[in-house]
């Protein structure tokens, strides 16, 4: 990977970063300050929506954290090592975590007719959509750990040539 993209995909990453900080500092305020205005009979909603909310903006921050982990691998030429994997594998439960904290507010928000039974639908797609991200991401630990392995057997190889030689 050039230079170039390094220092792009770094760029798009920490404003990312930056940005997942500000809406859980400043917007995840004014929504718990919108959710006091709730009707008494929906009051039991504040915590866990603000909750759900927190943890899964720390997933997304989890994953931004370990992909730099691995950017900065793959610039220092080091990413088919089996220290990679243990990123890639925070990066899955992150995400399957993230999945299950939009099924768990989806199951919040289901009871009663405060929200249109559409959008519960609609976070259990979004939940789906995250078992997918990860079960890709999961697809792609397994072609990491095939090239791990030709690595291995390659440096194998060039030992056994090189008592040869």
């Amino acid at each position: 990977m050039g230079r170039l993209t390094v220092l792009g995909l770094r760029a798009v990453l920490v404003a990312l970063l930056a940005g997942s900080v500000f809406v859980q500092t400043v917007m995840v305020a004014l929504l718990a300050k919108d959710l006091e205005e709730l009707d008494a009979d929906l009051a039991y909603l504040r915590m866990p929506i603000l909750l759900i909310t927190v943890l899964g903006i720390l997933t997304a921050q989890v994953v931004l954290v370990c992909v730099w982990r691995l950017v900065s691998m793959v610039r220092r030429g080091t990413v088919f090592s089996h220290g990679a994997f243990r990123y890639v594998h925070v990066v899955i439960g992150a995400v399957v975590t993230a999945a299950l904290l939009v099924f768990a507010l989806g199951v919040v928000l289901a009871p009663g007719e405060a929200v249109p039974p559409g959008a519960v639908l609609l976070l259990g797609g979004v939940g789906v959509g995250l078992l997918g991200v990860a079960l890709i991401v999961l697809v792609l630990r397994v072609l990491l750990a095939q090239a791990v392995a030709r690595d291995v057997e390659a440096a194998q190889m060039q030992a056994e040539l090189d008592e040869v030689i």
